[in-house]
């Protein structure tokens, strides 16, 4: 979302990279152009205004001006105050002190409500807890049957009751059972409409009267730029949001709705959606964004995924692998599949510092039609033929291209870079003494 804010603020930086000490000029025209990307970006014009002027307070003192490394200080101003913009610290989900906790979801039509309802379930879970899916959504029947089917997909009960046309007797009904139940939390997906009116909001406060939620998490489109911001703010005044839940920030709007909502409204943005998969759904940290805006990448989620996707027991057995040298194409496949779970290949590679560029020139349909070529041939092999890959001479070679439906080349490829990666293993093993990459630690 943020690739052209980011190309123009890394184009910035090396220019003031380019100079020694810097004046008070370069530092006003550095920022004049820093103002102007961030409005190309959509972002509100009074947050840009206050944020350039504390970075431009903090840019003109001596002690940025006379270092030996001006535009590097700089670029710290720079993402500091960006953290502060965003958020400095996680805002975490807020558990009631005696479950189940409520957290009840509101928002327009097409904002992505119902799956963000979904997604969160899923992210409950992962920390243990269990949830219960309410359909508060009387108003339009197909967000009834889309969460009763997500519920059915990813195994979460859904309570509704498809004749009730009132929604504060079903939200206290599905309460009621997940009391009955033992279950942690209580998801209600509420009504939306295509604008705020106030029947709706009428609607939405006697609900929240009656369930006493935890949580009340707006889920805004990023994608609708100011108008996020403007709907944020008019949720806020009438339901005391406690959260926002950004939805398709994978997409190619400009961004200016992340960076502006905090602010505007002082509301935490607790999560963002970055894919419509149901695991696309991640955590928010303001220290994270600012450092993905000014493309310094984002390790700490990259390893946290990784950690999703990589199981211990599969690890302590790859490491062992790797110190052995018995890492075979048997392993690699496993890998790859890993790999898959993590995400789109341009998230993943868009989290490693210095492959933000790269990220973007990738095309999803291109590497995940790569991934399952390689996957095709390896699965083609016999399985001693994946264990020794040196074994495969020319007929194999054949056989396992029309068995995968690639051609001997592809399958050449392959082996010669598979061959390739167990010589860097080997060498990182003689530098390292054991191979350990960050979620294996």
């Amino acid at each position: 979302m943020f690739e052209n804010l980011t190309e123009k603020l890394r184009a910035i930086f090396d220019r003031l990279g380019g100079k020694g000490k810097l004046s008070e000029k370069d530092i006003d025209e550095a920022l004049r152009t820093i103002r102007m990307a961030l409005l190309e970006a959509d972002v509100n014009l009074q947050v840009v205004k206050d944020f350039i002027a504390k970075v431009r307070e903090k840019a003109v003192t001596a002690q940025v001006m006379e270092s030996l490394t001006p535009a590097q200080q700089i670029i710290k101003i720079v993402n500091d105050e960006l953290i502060v913009l965003l958020g400095p610290e996680h805002q975490k989900l807020q558990a009631s002190p005696h479950p189940p906790s409520v957290v009840m979801l509101v928002g327009l039509q097409g904002s992505g409500k119902t799956t963000s309802t979904a997604k969160l379930a899923l992210h409950i879970r992962k920390t243990g807890q269990s949830a219960l899916l309410v359909a508060a959504d009387t108003k339009r029947p197909a967000a009834i049957d889309q969460l009763e089917i997500l519920g059915k997909q990813l195994n979460f009960p859904v309570y509704l009751e498809r004749k009730e046309p009132n929604p504060v007797g079903i939200c206290k009904r599905g309460l009621q059972q997940a009391a009955e139940k033992g279950i942690s939390w209580v998801l209600l997906d509420t009504a939306g409409r295509l604008h705020v009116d106030e029947e709706l909001m009428r609607e939405l406060q006697e609900i929240k009267r009656e369930t006493k939620p935890a949580e009340v998490l707006l889920v805004a489109d990023a994608m609708t730029g100011q108008d996020a911001v403007k709907v944020a703010r008019e949720f806020h005044s009438a339901m005391s949001l406690t959260g926002l839940i950004l939805t398709k920030l994978d997409g190619d709007a400009r961004g200016g709705a992340a960076l502006s909502i905090r602010a505007v409204t002082g509301v935490p943005i607790k999560f963002v959606g970055v894919g419509e998969k149901p695991e696309a759904l991640e955590s928010f940290h303001g220290e994270r964004m600012a450092s993905r805006i000014l493309g310094m990448g984002d390790v700490l989620t990259l390893i946290e995924k990784a950690q999703e996707s990589f199981e211990q027991d599969k690890v302590k057995k790859l490491e062992e692998k790797f110190r052995t040298e018995t890492f075979d194409l048997e392993d690699l496949v496993e890998q790859l599949r890993a790999v898959k779970k993590m995400g789109p290949l341009s998230q993943v590679m868009g989290m490693m510092p210095g492959f933000g560029k790269i990220s973007r020139q990738i095309r999803e349909e291109d590497s995940e039609k790569e991934l399952k070529k390689i996957e095709a041939m390896i699965l083609s092999m016999t399985p001693r033929e994946r264990q020794h890959p040196e074994i495969i001479d020319g007929s194999r070679r054949k056989r396992i291209a029309r068995g995968s439906g690639t051609n001997p080349t592809d399958v050449n490829q392959l082996l010669n870079q598979f061959q390739q990666m167990k010589q860097m293993m080997k060498q990182f093993k003689k530098m390292k003494g054991k191979i350990s990459l960050p979620f294996m630690r």
